[in-house]
């Protein structure tokens, strides 16, 4: 059986750069999260990956995703910790959580989901000074030798294509959670 290639190009930048350049993202004060929100708002969400906004609260496609479609929810003003949340802030976070959950599955066909919130260093939090909650989408069998051996991950599902499906479905995905 011939052997198969895998071409993710677009991961070397993620996997060959330090850990400081995959921080970098757009010029300006405040945390990575901070500077892309403000960067989208002199510009445009899909660039920028923007996928919703609430008054405190937005939600952003991952750059380096676990999965296709994996998003972070977080408040718009950088927090540590869950503590720190007004009660706006909380409510609108949990709230846009299960819409984004929601919206995944609606355009992206995944049945489960993984969602998740790494709070310090110690707990894995790469970006621990801006509170953020992954909504990582998954399918039965989407996890395998390459990324539990190979380190690679396999997206059949481009970052524009992840944003253009989840806004094309984010109205009902709030329709639907409105009473729940």
């Amino acid at each position: 059986m011939p052997v198969e290639h895998l071409w993710a190009t677009w991961r070397g930048e993620y996997v060959t750069g330090s850990p400081d350049d995959r921080r970098a993202g757009p010029a300006g004060e405040g945390t990575l999260f901070e500077r892309i929100l403000s960067a989208a708002d002199d510009g445009d969400d899909r660039e920028a990956h923007v996928v919703a906004r609430s008054e405190r609260c937005f939600v952003l496609l991952n750059l380096f995703p676990y999965t296709s479609g994996h998003a972070l929810v977080l408040p718009k003003r950088a927090v540590r910790d869950l503590e720190e949340l007004d009660g706006g802030a909380h409510d609108e976070l949990w709230r846009l959580t299960r819409i984004t959950v929601v919206a995944q599955k609606l355009a992206l066909g995944n049945p489960s989901a993984n969602v998740g919130v790494n709070l310090g260093h110690a707990a894995g939090g790469s970006l621990a000074e801006h509170l953020h909650v992954h909504c990582v989408p998954r399918w039965v069998g989407d996890t395998n030798f390459t990324g539990a051996v190979g380190e690679v991950r396999m997206h059949s599902v481009s970052l524009e294509a992840a944003w253009d499906r989840l806004t094309g479905v984010w109205a009902e995905a709030e329709e639907r959670c409105k009473d729940a």
